[in-house]
């Protein structure tokens, strides 16, 4: 598959945590003698493909600069399959192992830790909103115990939109499913993105949704007016849920795009995206350099510069679209 480098678009308590000043956070990555710990929270379940393919991407880079699970270093990894009680006992359960840093994947997992130590380093991984939310005062410079890689920012959801209004369907509404309770940046991003709306551009609701029995009913009634596009982006809750989104949007007749690649795999439209995989594998030199003595206040928080888009052709056809050849030209996947 190829990948394509798009650097225009822009940014994105039952355990007692250790508390140590940051100045002695370099100290804490200087101790010898003993395999170094690094713990990981993942949101989703182990059983994940997409979530096992980033961890052997992040295992191989690690690997690659002389980290190996056993013998240097000890990994405890951890699988919250998109609860968010798994989440904050997980995170705790990391934070009492008080190890030397810890990779945390997704906002959620971001937010439970930061409420459990200033002290332990922790490296993101497809976090967004990371200054709007709290857990790093700038990108250039973090100023505390975390740091890492985001995954999107308002201008890749105008990009999910300016792709939907490319299809020769008339979209001129779109909706964006997220579930607030994890993934609650978006609430940051909207009016952002309806702030740079341009004129002509189809326009953008908020779809929220509390649980899986919401899901019907929220597509069902938004696919009832002719015109309208979903917006499937990161939240713990949909990729939980992707193979049932992805069967009601096909009920529904509904034109849609994900951040995920299991969407069109399962049978969606669309999906366009960071290379997550990527992002993994650049996290473990954040994780590499953090063991080797930097402080997470010192390294900036970086965005994603690889990105993917896939286009499902037989999910088109169904929808009754003609995709544009410019449009198919740009895809990096185009699926049968």
């Amino acid at each position: 598959m190829k990948r394509r480098a798009f650097i225009t678009l822009l940014g994105g308590a039952a355990a007692s945590p250790l508390v140590l000043p940051m100045a002695a956070l370099p100290a804490r990555a200087q101790q010898g003698g003993k395999p170094r710990t690094v713990g990981v929270l993942m949101t989703v379940a182990e059983s994940d493909a997409d979530s096992q393919k980033r961890i052997g991407a992040f295992r191989q880079g690690f690997a690659d600069l002389g980290w190996k699970d056993g013998q240097n270093v000890r990994i405890e990894y951890r699988w919250a399959a998109g609860k968010i009680d798994l989440i904050r006992k997980y995170a705790e359960e990391l934070v009492a192992l008080a190890p030397d840093v810890i990779l945390a994947n997704s906002t959620p997992v971001v937010a439970a830790l930061q409420k459990l130590t200033t002290s332990i380093p922790i490296v993101f991984a497809l976090t967004n909103d990371p200054v709007g939310l709290g857990f790093v005062k700038s990108l250039s410079r973090p100023g505390g115990n975390i740091t890492g890689f985001t995954y999107i920012n308002p201008a890749l959801v105008g990009k999910w939109m300016g792709l939907l209004s490319e299809l020769q369907s008339g979209v001129s509404r779109t909706a964006l499913l997220f579930n607030p309770a994890t993934a609650p940046f978006y609430r940051n991003f909207m009016p952002e993105i309806e702030a740079a709306r341009q004129p002509g551009a189809p326009s953008l609701v908020p779809m929220p949704i509390a649980s899986a029995a919401e899901l019907a009913p929220a597509i069902n009634d938004f696919a009832k007016t002719a015109g309208g596009g979903l917006l499937i982006g990161p939240d713990p809750f949909t990729i939980v849920h992707i193979k049932e989104i992805t069967r009601l949007v096909q009920q529904a007749r509904l034109p849609a795009i994900s951040v995920y690649r299991p969407f069109p795999a399962e049978g969606g439209l669309m999906a366009y995206g960071p290379d997550t995989a990527d992002i993994f594998r650049r996290s473990a030199a954040y994780i590499d350099r953090v063991l080797k003595g930097a402080n997470p206040a010192e390294l900036p928080v970086q965005e994603p510069d690889k990105f993917e888009f896939i286009v499902n052709l037989k999910a088109a056809r169904a929808l009754g679209i003609d995709l544009p050849r410019m449009l198919l030209a740009t895809a990096d996947e185009v699926m049968e």
